[in-house]
């Protein structure tokens, strides 16, 4: 790699690493590019070669974020020895990270105001359904549900775990919506999947 294009992947980096801390300390609306600037002491124009704007580093940071929270829940999934566990512990390591301050600040809180639902709802497809189709279909080839419905269980399920983030996200105490959602969620699945 050429010293230009390592010095444009650090000030990305950087870039990246000072906003998401801003984004999830004062939320999207709390952080501007100038607090951006000055924390990393760079120039707009440094940013601006980078990223068009404000908008356009909060997806930057959002799809960053995304990514590592899905490794995180696919990670989850791995250690379980059934299908049905897998999406059971991926759903439950999903609204864990909704106590995660930044998790729920970029992706749970501002995401959806920030990008508007159809943008969201489409980031959340790109994400989060393709992981939650994938365990179904290991669901369906275990006899657990019928190979046609894994479509609409998979937005349900979806459309559940991120209501459920939301609560965790927006409750007085956290920890016990966590531990309540928790139980929740897996008597649901269970009973879906009659376990």
């Amino acid at each position: 790699m050429n010293k230009n294009a390592e010095r444009g992947t650090a000030t990305r980096e950087r870039l990246l690493a000072v906003a998401t801390r801003l984004f999830a300390e004062r939320g999207y609306e709390g952080t501007s590019v100038d607090a951006v600037l000055r924390e990393t002491n760079m120039s707009k124009g440094s940013l601006y070669h980078h990223y068009r704007g404000k908008d356009e580093l909060f997806r930057a940071v959002l799809e960053e974020v995304e990514q590592r929270a899905g490794l995180q829940v696919a990670e989850a999934a791995r250690v379980a020895g059934d299908p049905v566990g897998a999406l059971r512990e991926g759903c439950l390591a999903w609204i864990r990270l909704a106590e995660d301050p930044v998790v729920r600040q970029i992706v749970v809180i501002d995401a959806p105001a920030v990008l508007g639902w159809a943008r969201w709802r489409a980031m959340e497809e790109e994400h989060t359904l393709g992981l939650v189709k994938a365990a179904l279909v290991r669901v369906a080839d275990a006899g657990g549900l019928t190979r046609a419905h894994v479509t609409t269980f998979a937005h349900v399920i979806l459309a559940a775990v991120n209501e459920i983030a939301q609560l965790i996200a927006r409750a007085d105490d956290p920890a016990e919506a966590r531990a309540q959602a928790e139980a929740s969620l897996t008597e649901l699945l269970n009973r879906l999947f009659g376990k």
